[in-house]
């Protein structure tokens, strides 16, 4: 099967991750070596030994894309991390260290940016757009984010403000100040004069904004179109007006779900007056998928934050504390029951051998249920009137395959056992866990979408309480009752 160009980029990726950690293995070798080893001129060997090997190192980490870095130092220990940081800050280094800030996880950034001075910090922020800064701001220092800004010239600080006036999960806080836009009266020949004055146009460039002399957005002019036509021909007829427009308070979600459902490449964005104050690309909402996605993974395993895997071991208990105790009082909860049932067992110590066949599928078919109900929500497809028609869709399944799986295993234990009865228990119990494994699959996440918070979050432990408690009373309730 030919590899993918996502599975190459990896695997040349994990190499070059493999090349930084030897050379940091080796000069930590050699380095050692040359210290234990007395001779003539020793802190100078000992000097020429350390810039070689920071050479090579430095040498191999100029090759490679701020993204790339940002990968690199996440993947290494702490102690390793901050000596290669400090290699890329270096005076002599050529990395933009403000791009490799950007690129790394939050919680390595806050790691880097702790090991820094705030000149260092001032200057790394200043090589950085309005619209960058504004991802960068929440992480650093007050007093180093006010001498950045006193940096700014009069147009930086008022798109700086612009972006940092936005929440987290809008438009506003995602767009790009960098665009091209040119007027209607004007025709190609002079567009194409004006462009070749640029260095460079900036990155995701598919198309050319509109305005008039007030800066209103008036349409989008295709780069295609522009190529195709005659130079004579004016931007004003040849401008699409039926445009995705963006508003700055409008949801990333919606936004990136445009992107996807039109394939976009860029849009624009403009106030409620029409006026093109910026725009979004593809790259930024790829990003903000991925965090997104990301973040739900984090959620559902009741995680706070994204956790530095290097970070101190308090740092992650601190991360991981409070779902851990919500999990162990779910799990004193199934014990009481359990232990309620102690006569039960004794008498029958099938029981103790089944019930946990009862619980555990339960579980994954409630695990299933919030999995699609929460990606549902993630994409927009169901509202709060919905709730009734989920919730008997997904109580049709869960019978129909309680019914089906819950039979099958009552056919085992009463075969295994000897006990017909025993099998009809182990049927009734499936049956009746997986329909409270689909009820709370449905209500955990509406309910939480209904009060505002992410349908995601603590969704797996949540429902895994739910079903184990309820599928040990359920079992056990059932068995005291026709066994005993």
């Amino acid at each position: 099967m030919a590899s993918t160009p996502e599975q190459l980029h990896h695997d040349d990726m994990q190499h070059t991750l493999r090349e930084v950690q030897a050379l940091l293995a080796r000069q930590k070798l050699e380095e050692e070596v040359v210290h234990r080893q007395e001779m003539k001129n020793h802190e100078l060997v000992e000097s020429l030994v350390h810039k070689q090997n920071v050479a090579r190192l430095t040498g191999k980490l100029s090759t490679l894309h701020p993204a790339d870095i940002a990968f690199i130092l996440e993947a290494l220990p702490l102690e390793d991390r901050l000596f290669v940081w400090e290699l890329i800050r270096g005076d002599d280094s050529q990395i933009n260290d403000g791009e490799v800030l950007l690129e790394v996880s939050d919680a390595v950034r806050e790691s880097l940016i702790e090991s820094m001075e705030p000149e260092e910090l001032v200057a790394a922020a200043e090589q950085l757009d309005a619209d960058e800064l504004a991802d960068l701001a929440p992480d650093l220092p007050k007093q180093v984010m006010d001498d950045v800004y006193l940096g700014l010239d009069a147009e930086e600080r008022e798109q700086l403000r612009a972006a940092m006036s936005y929440e987290e999960d809008a438009v506003g806080s995602l767009m790009d100040f960098e665009m091209v836009s040119v007027r209607e009266d004007v025709t190609l020949e002079v567009v194409m004069r004006y462009l070749r004055r640029f260095d460079e146009l900036p990155d995701h460039t598919d198309q050319l904004f509109v305005i008039d002399r007030e800066e209103r957005l008036l349409g989008v002019l295709p780069l295609h179109r522009m190529l195709i036509n005659d130079p004579e021909s004016l931007v004003g007829d040849l401008m699409l007006t039926d445009m995705l427009c963006l508003h700055p308070g409008d949801k990333a979600d919606d936004a990136a779900k445009a992107f996807e459902r039109y394939d976009l490449v860029s849009a624009p964005v403009a106030n409620r007056d029409r006026r093109l104050i910026g725009r979004l690309t593809v790259a930024t909402v790829v990003d903000f998928i991925r965090e997104q996605s990301e973040s739900e993974l984090l959620s559902q395993a009741g995680l706070k934050e994204e956790e530095d895997i290097f970070a101190s071991v308090w740092d992650s208990v601190k991360n991981r504390w409070s779902w851990l105790a919500v999990n162990l009082v779910t799990a004193f909860i199934a014990s009481r029951v359990i232990g309620a049932f102690e006569g039960s067992i004794e008498r029958l110590v099938a029981l103790a051998a089944l019930m946990p066949i009862v619980a555990g599928i339960g579980g994954n078919s409630g695990n299933q249920t919030i999995t699609m109900i929460v990606r549902a929500i993630a994409m927009g497809q169901v509202q709060d009137d919905m709730f009734k028609r989920l919730l008997r869709k997904e109580l049709s399944v869960a019978l129909l395959n309680g019914l089906a799986w819950g039979g099958l295993l009552g056919i085992l234990a009463a075969a295994l056992y000897h006990n017909m009865s025993l099998g009809l228990v182990m049927t009734l119990a499936m049956t009746l866990n997986l329909l409270l494994a689909a009820l709370m699959g449905v209500c955990i996440p509406m309910v939480l979408m209904r009060l505002g918070r992410d349908p995601a979050l603590g969704s797996s432990v949540m429902i895994t309480a739910c079903t184990d408690s309820g599928g040990f009373f359920i079992f056990l309730g059932l068995a005291s009752h026709l066994l005993m």
